[in-house]
């Protein structure tokens, strides 16, 4: 069982405008997410700081739990909101999203116990293409929110992290 969470929460300020909403190959860019994920599913949800822009989806938006925390915040609300011990959570500004990464991370996931399956290569982590293990890892999410932290990995080290690296991204 997993919920996808698409992450829609941010507040594009280098953008200018919402990225989630912008066209891509002829539709909004989070229509193409949710396209190319939401078959790996059971439950989909998308969280934003900005709840009514995304009404026109059919699924009901979840506003950011803890408002004006960044990613961090973001991925807070994703993993409570969740209905399944798992999560994959996504940004919505990754059209080649890969639904078959996704899987191989949440059997990875299953198979060594780990709390979280995060791909990792020479450009660092990728937090928003990963499974997260709810229980685990929630409370750990919200004790860095508690310490003041905002960035997606400051409460990394708590947990139990299985990397995916080079060919096994592959």
């Amino acid at each position: 069982m997993l919920t996808l969470a698409i992450q829609a929460g941010g507040e594009s300020r280098r953008m200018g405008s919402d990225k989630a909403l912008l066209p891509f190959m002829g539709q909004p860019l989070i229509v193409r997410m949710l396209s190319r994920l939401a078959r790996i599913a059971d439950d989909v949800l998308v969280t934003s700081n900005q709840p009514e822009s995304y009404r026109f989806l059919g699924l009901t938006p979840i506003p950011h739990l803890l408002p004006g925390l960044g990613a961090l915040g973001g991925l807070y609300t994703a993993l409570s909101a969740a209905s399944n011990s798992y999560v994959a959570v996504v940004a919505c500004d990754m059209p080649f999203a890969s639904p078959e990464l996704f899987l191989a991370e949440l059997a990875t996931l299953r198979e060594t116990g780990a709390d979280a399956v995060i791909p990792r290569t020479e450009a660092g982590t990728e937090p928003f293409h990963a499974v997260y293990r709810c229980e685990t890892c929630l409370p750990h999410i919200r004790e860095a929110i508690e310490g003041g932290k905002r960035r997606a990995d400051a409460w990394f080290e708590r947990v139990n992290i299985r990397y995916m690296d080079g060919d096994e991204i592959l």
